[in-house]
C-alpha cells in the first residue's frame, strides 16, 4: 500500500501542515528544555532518547512516538496534553492548554516576541506565581 509504514518506522514528514505543527512543537520542546535549564545531553539521559535525536525532533525534522513524547514531557514536568496543545498539534476548545494561564498562553501566542523573549517571560513569569497542576 503506497504510503504505508511498519510500526515504529521513522518517518519522514511531508504534508506542509504537519511539517509547521511539527516544527513549532519542535521549537516548544527547545524552549521547554532550555528554560528548564537542561542541555540536550540531560535532556537525553532523562528521557533515555539519543541527544541526536532529540536535536532532530527540536529542528522538526521527524514526528516523534507517543512514548518519546511522554519521555520528554516527564523529563520536563510539562503535562502532554498542554505540550501538544500548545504546539498547536491538539486543539483546545477553550483557546488555551490545560492547566495554563492566560498570562501563558498570551506570551506563547505573541508574534512580536522571539523565542529567547518567550522563555525569558514565562521563566520570570512562573517566579512569582505558584506551579499548577
Amino acid at each position: 500500500m503506497p504510503g504505508a509504514h511498519a510500526v515504529g518506522e521513522d518517518v519522514r514528514v511531508t504534508d506542509d501542515s504537519w511539517k509547521a505543527s511539527l516544527d513549532a512543537l519542535g521549537r516548544l520542546l527547545r524552549s521547554q528544555r532550555i528554560a528548564a535549564g537542561l542541555t540536550l545531553r540531560d535532556l537525553a539521559e532523562r528521557t533515555g532518547v539519543s541527544n541526536a535525536y532529540l536535536s532532530q525532533l527540536e529542528r522538526g525534522m521527524h514526528e516523534p512516538s507517543l512514548s518519546v513524547l511522554r519521555a520528554v514531557s516527564l523529563a520536563l514536568d510539562v503535562p502532554l496534553a498542554s505540550l501538544l496543545t500548545r504546539a498547536g498539534v491538539l486543539e483546545d476548545d477553550d483557546g488555551g492548554a490545560p492547566g495554563m494561564r492566560e498570562t501563558e498562553a498570551a506570551i506563547l501566542r505573541d508574534p512580536e516576541l522571539s523565542e529567547p523573549h518567550r522563555i525569558a517571560l514565562l521563566s520570570v513569569y512562573r517566579s512569582f506565581v505558584p506551579p499548577r497542576r
